[in-house]
């Protein structure tokens, strides 16, 4: 029962060190969203952090049309990195855990 108890911590601290190389990874997966007609384009990494933003000039002239389309092509690239990142790491995690009875969280 110990040594059982020691194999599933040992693959517990695997699946975490396999995890936080994932989440580092994901540092380097960007994420390109543009607006429908494209004059804003946004890049983020997968883990949901803004690497560029590149706005049309016509844009610059309406403070509201702007923020409108920020809010937009924001929300639409946030939504697809969390999509990437869910997914990397719920596949991570799923292989890397031990099955423990009742804890299946995963399927």
């Amino acid at each position: 029962m110990f040594g059982d108890m020691m194999n599933m911590m040992g693959k517990l601290k695997e699946a975490q060190k396999k995890v936080e190389a994932t989440k580092k990874r994901l540092d380097a997966v960007l994420v390109d969203e543009a607006s429908n007609d494209g004059k804003l384009k946004i890049t983020l990494t997968a883990n949901r952090t803004i690497k560029a933003i590149d706005i049309d000039d016509d844009l610059l002239e309406d403070k509201e049309q702007l923020e409108d389309y920020l809010i937009l092509t924001l929300n639409k690239a946030i939504e697809k990195a969390t999509k990437i990142n869910e997914a990397e790491l719920a596949a991570v995690a799923k292989e890397g855990l031990p099955n423990i009875p009742g804890m299946d969280m995963f399927k």
